[in-house]
């Protein structure tokens, strides 16, 4: 199978930055012109990232350089160095933090007697925390899974900082190697005083199991520190110049249940107003603490307003909390609502394999969210243990043919009678005819993969004479609106209360995650490049493979 041996490629390139600036991965006319919207800004990031990984040989690595990994441990610095307010508000003053374990609640509603210090307790993280991108010290690059550097495959640290407020903001710098924030605990210095902020909540994109999780837990943290304005946005970015749509007062008391439905307390929308007119309504609301929870195209908006923020010097934190299904974030182990897709995908293919076992000669077919990636369906697929076919974007496949998927189909019938296909929604894109259209956040519209292999399956074994009934399932919009389950549920409570304390330490302009096990801080252009995608030479493709026992279909 080819893609299952596909070379490395033997140089690397690296993204030129320059200082916090270069943060920005969008273009900066679209943060200029009042008349760019956040739809234009967001198809220009999968765009962006494309020149980005073709720049000029200047900054390909030269192997033959003995101090190459040196430069690319500094490069490397510099690019997952998280933004700060800091960095352009240079005499911002921060303050003892109002958060302690051992309070649980603010000391007062007006802090009269001066914020609280806690020398003793052992809960705050110290700068040099650290967390490696990558564990895995591969030998050579044609071991599976593989993800090497240079030819050789020379190990090289890449730590990402530990995710919550740092003692010491200022050592920061010095103190960055290869690592990520890790985020376990409040810091000892805050740049926010609790009665001064006003917080908001957006909520953006489709919906996904864990948005309302997210949301108390952010609220009940905010409260923990003082803040006692909080407000959700209504709708998305839509929510800041619709006039027909008021801001929500958020409280604990607000909150307390709303865990326990799926969906978004404050609704969701695509598209939006342009950055401009967001920053306008923020300053006229009172708004300095903005927590934006979506996908790649809305931390491309957020990470917009970061720098609008930036460019107009305002003491403003935008910290994101990525939400997708689809889990396809960079450098994260998982984004919530992933598990729960994956659990509750089982009821689909449990009734698929149901319809089709009970059938003569039955089929089933699943189709499952994954735009981009096919997670889902390949965790989906290893879970149940019922699948036949697993088909996913990343791997390409034909239908017809003596090596397609429709006579090993035909296969699976004479031998055990009955077979279950499960396919992610972007799988086969190219069998389809295209369209230009587009989704208000610029994605690409999909054809219906799913509904194309029912329809040519039946056609087939009609045209064939072999007779078989096939059944198709698509429950996609019965995931999306799902309660997350009890592993999303942590992992959600854990992103929302790291997302106020990197807020309250004077981060922004960057988003919370999972990486290696650990929570971590990351610049938001990091993540948003391109999707994370399956390899096809991972071990974990190589079980699906083993688990459903299919060929390749090219």
């Amino acid at each position: 199978m080819e893609v299952l041996s596909r070379p490395i490629k033997p140089t690397l390139v690296l993204r030129p930055r320059t200082s916090h600036s270069g943060h920005a991965l969008l273009s900066l006319r679209s943060l200029k012109n009042p008349k760019s919207n956040l739809t234009r800004i967001l198809r220009n990031v999968e765009a962006k990232a494309h020149i980005e990984k073709h720049v000029s040989t200047a900054a390909t690595v030269d192997y033959s350089d003995p101090e190459w990994k040196e430069k690319y441990q500094k490069e490397f610095e510099a690019r997952f160095s998280i933004p700060h307010i800091t960095d352009v508000i240079h005499d911002a003053v921060s303050y003892p933090s109002t958060f302690c374990l051992k309070m649980r609640t603010p000391l007062s509603p007006d802090f009269a007697d001066g914020y609280p210090t806690d020398e003793e307790w052992h809960g705050y993280i110290n700068n040099n925390d650290r967390v490696l991108l990558k564990v895995i010290h591969y030998s050579s690059p044609t071991s599976a899974g593989a993800q090497c550097i240079d030819p050789a495959c020379t190990w090289v640290e890449q730590w990402e900082f530990s995710c919550i407020p740092q003692q010491n903001l200022h050592d920061m710098e010095a103190n960055i190697e290869l690592y990520g924030s890790s985020c376990w605990a409040s810091g000892k210095e805050i740049y926010f005083k609790p009665e001064e902020v006003k917080a908001a909540i957006v909520t953006c994109g489709g919906l996904c199991p864990g948005l309302n999780d997210v949301i108390r837990q952010i609220v009940i943290t905010l409260e923990i520190y003082g803040v006692k304005q909080i407000v959700g946005i209504p709708f998305g970015y839509r929510g800041f110049s619709d006039s027909s749509l008021t801001e929500m007062p958020l409280s604990r008391t607000v909150v307390q249940n709303i865990h326990l439905s799926g969906g978004s307390l404050l609704g969701v929308s695509r598209g939006g107003p342009t950055v401009t007119e967001i920053v306008d309504s923020m300053e006229e609301r009172g708004i300095n603490m903005l927590f934006v929870l979506g996908g790649n195209g809305t931390h491309a908006g957020a990470n917009a307003i970061h720098e609008e923020c930036r460019k107009r010097r305002l003491r403003i934190a935008v910290v994101g909390v990525p939400k997708t299904i689809d889990n396809d974030i960079l450098h994260m182990d998982k984004t919530f609502g992933f598990d729960t897709a994956v659990e509750e995908a089982q009821r689909a293919i449990y009734s698929a394999y149901i319809e089709a076992h009970s059938a003569y000669r039955g089929i089933g077919i699943v189709k499952l969210m994954g735009r981009s990636s096919g997670f889902i369906a390949m965790q989906a697929s290893l879970a149940s243990g019922q699948i036949d076919i697993c088909l996913i974007p990343e791997v390409p496949f034909n239908l017809h043919g003596p090596q397609g998927v429709l006579s090993h189909l035909k296969y699976l019938l004479e031998t055990k009678g009955s077979a279950v296909v499960c396919v992610a929604e972007g799988a086969g894109q190219d069998l389809l005819q295209k369209t230009n259209a587009t989704d208000a956040s610029g994605n690409i519209i999909l054809g219906d993969i799913g509904a194309h292999i029912q329809q040519e399956t039946k056609k087939f074994f009609k045209e064939t004479g072999f007779p078989a009934d096939v059944k198709y399932i698509d429950p996609t919009y019965m995931i999306r609106a799902g309660r997350a389950n009890a592993s999303d549920g942590i992992l959600c409570t854990v992103l929302g209360q790291n997302a106020v304390h990197g807020a309250f330490a004077g981060y922004s302009g960057i988003t919370v995650g999972i990486c290696n096990t650990h929570y971590v801080y990351f610049p938001i252009p990091e993540v948003i490049t391109e999707p994370k995608v399956v390899d096809p030479n991972s071990r974990m493709w190589h079980r699906c493979l083993t688990s459903t026992g299919q060929p390749d279909f090219i």
